[in-house]
């Protein structure tokens, strides 16, 4: 741009003057960049997870209470006999206390004998405790119908009931004389597998009708 001199600028008087000095100072500014704008804006919030606790279930479906596990009890005749002593009926409370008692499950007693008479009176003493165990079970309140009773004579010891050198085994048939309570829950009975027939077994079986890939022969053809 050409300057102008101070006899021109004189020439021109006060007010041109200052015109043209503020002219010159704009294009001066004019050359001189801006500073970048500083953005105030917040960043944008981080993506969420969806497995964070906003996003999972409030309301949960609570889970059932659990189902007890299957009960066994041994009651003891030690002393032989069928009459439950104070131990065995200390035992029989408990099992009316259990959770099991409570579930209906059924209810099998079975009364063992040791080895120390004939086949017939050891499935005789092993009957009358199951029995007895029974009668307890009932009246301290279970239902009947819901217990079973088998008596196993002296085929199912758990002790030997003689020593190794053929002597009896006291503290063995002490054992023995006992009778088992079962509380199990009820045995669910599968669902027929019985499947469908396949097509060619349902085309390979006979029937009353036309086969199905036949139709019946027109009158005019079988007249041929």
């Amino acid at each position: 741009m050409m300057r102008r001199t101070r006899s021109e600028l004189r020439h021109f008087g006060p007010a041109a003057g200052l015109a043209l000095v503020l002219a010159l100072g704009g294009c001066e500014n004019a050359q001189e960049p801006e500073p970048a704008p500083t953005s105030s804006a917040t960043p944008s919030e981080a993506p969420r997870s969806i497995f964070q606790p906003e996003y999972q279930a409030e309301d949960a479906p609570e889970e059932g209470p659990a189902v007890p596990e299957p009960l066994a009890e041994t009651i003891g005749f030690p002393d032989g006999g069928s009459t439950l002593d104070e131990q065995a009926q200390v035992a029989i409370r408990t099992v009316l206390g259990s959770d099991q008692i409570g579930q209906g499950w059924p209810i099998i007693v079975r009364g063992h004998s040791d080895a120390g008479g004939s086949d017939a009176v050891n499935m005789r003493v092993s009957q009358a405790r199951a029995e007895a165990v029974r009668d307890a079970l009932i009246e301290g309140g279970v239902a009947e119908n819901r217990i079973t009773i088998i008596a196993f004579g002296e085929q199912n010891p758990v002790r030997p009931n003689a020593l190794p050198d053929g002597e009896p085994n006291e503290a063995g048939r002490a054992a023995n004389r006992r009778a088992e309570i079962a509380i199990d829950p009820p045995v669910e009975i599968p669902a027929s597998t019985e499947r469908e027939p396949t097509i060619v077994e349902t085309i390979a079986t006979p029937s009353s009708g036309p086969s199905p890939l036949t139709s019946p022969t027109p009158r005019a053809e079988r007249q041929r």
